[in-house]
């Protein structure tokens, strides 16, 4: 099992969640919503709350769960080991919570659903997480879903409130692809994060499902239906707290054939303490090497314009692969918009040079 000394999880963030979370931090109120619900709950009440209602890991309690969060947090090189409580739910769910020092939530369905190597993918994936800071977000997002009392006192208005909350819902989807490549790279070995998908998409009996057959599912939702079927694909999606399974298998599996995984998996990736590349890019979707994790409470103008290049980049080549009609219509449309664009600055240039020459 290869060791990441030192990486930074840029390496394998997902160019979405970094720019849905710029776009999230420029939403008018957010800051203030921050400041007024962690200096109003902070962390403890919330560890309060588990400790009170869940069973903590420990060598002697789900020492299973134990020893798999040692071996992720070797893995990723994640110190210090964050806390684990397991709780009685019959969902098949996980999560990280917290601020200062987050800890990570397991349902007992899910530990009990899960083999080893399944279970080790999920506490990466966790860990994910909170390697790339998504906790603070992730956790204001569930203290405004689940606290009325906290909601009511909050300095904004409702509309301003249901714009955080839409903005945080698209952010929070779109980490949870950043937290499957880390699940990958903890576990290394695709076929277990496509079982992981597959059982909570269609539960724990996975001697009745095939990996291939769902790959082949994910192509199928991908190219099936009409643009007014893709219209209720993004109508279907709004509210969810995870993307659909199908579609995060099909976002792993292209990173996988993109080669990205497997240059991590040599050694190829940015280090935390590094001021240059540790070595080239681990993949096209990757930030500056060298740059610090932590992330300002308010992005500058130059992350946003390198984020929002990046993810541009990305979307068009997500939408030039994919099948959908709405895909499709929208990356013929910024194609042609391209050239467009490109045909009147050639132009713009010409002009210029024919003044010169007079």
């Amino acid at each position: 099992m290869n060791e990441f000394p030192s990486i930074d999880p840029k390496t394998w963030e997902h160019p979405a969640d970094r720019a849905a979370l710029n776009a999230l931090r420029a939403v008018p109120g957010v800051n203030e919503v921050i400041r007024f619900v962690v200096g109003l709950t902070g962390e403890s009440s919330l560890r309060q709350l588990f400790l009170a209602s869940a069973v903590r890991v420990s060598p002697d309690q789900f020492p299973r769960v134990h020893a798999l969060t040692i071996q992720a947090c070797s893995t990723l090189d994640i110190h210090p080991v964050p806390e684990v409580y397991v709780t009685q739910n019959p969902v098949l769910n996980a999560g990280a919570v917290g601020v200062d020092r987050p800890f990570i939530t397991l349902n007992s369905s899910l530990v009990q659903a899960m083999d080893d190597q399944e279970l080790l993918c999920i506490i990466g994936h966790e860990l994910g997480h909170i390697a790339s800071n998504h906790v603070l977000y992730k956790t204001l997002l569930w203290l405004l879903v689940n606290s009325t009392a906290l909601v009511l006192q909050l300095p904004v208005g409702q509309l301003a409130l249901y714009a955080i909350i839409a903005a945080l819902r698209e952010w929070d989807r779109k980490s949870e692809l950043t937290a499957d490549r880390a699940g990958l790279l903890t576990v290394q070995d695709p076929n277990v994060q496509y079982r992981v998908l597959m059982k909570l998409a269609g539960g724990s009996e996975i001697g009745q499902m095939n990996i291939d057959s769902f790959l082949a599912q994910a192509a199928d939702y991908d190219a099936a239906g009409t643009m007014v079927d893709s219209i209720h694909k993004v109508i279907n999606l709004i509210g969810q707290t995870h993307p659909f399974p199908v579609i995060r298998v099909s976002e792993l599996k292209t990173w996988i054939d993109s080669g990205s995984y497997q240059r991590i998996l040599d050694g190829e990736y940015f280090q935390r303490d590094s001021t240059a590349s540790a070595s080239r890019t681990a993949g096209e979707d990757t930030a500056n090497p060298g740059e610090q994790t932590s992330r300002p409470s308010r992005p500058s103008f130059e992350e946003l314009r390198r984020d929002f290049e990046e993810s541009s980049k990305a979307y068009q080549e997500e939408l030039r692969r994919s099948k959908d009609p709405l895909a499709k219509a929208a990356a013929d449309l910024g194609e042609r918009l391209q050239k467009s664009a490109s045909d009147a600055g050639k132009n713009l240039e010409d002009f210029f040079k024919k003044l010169q020459g007079r």
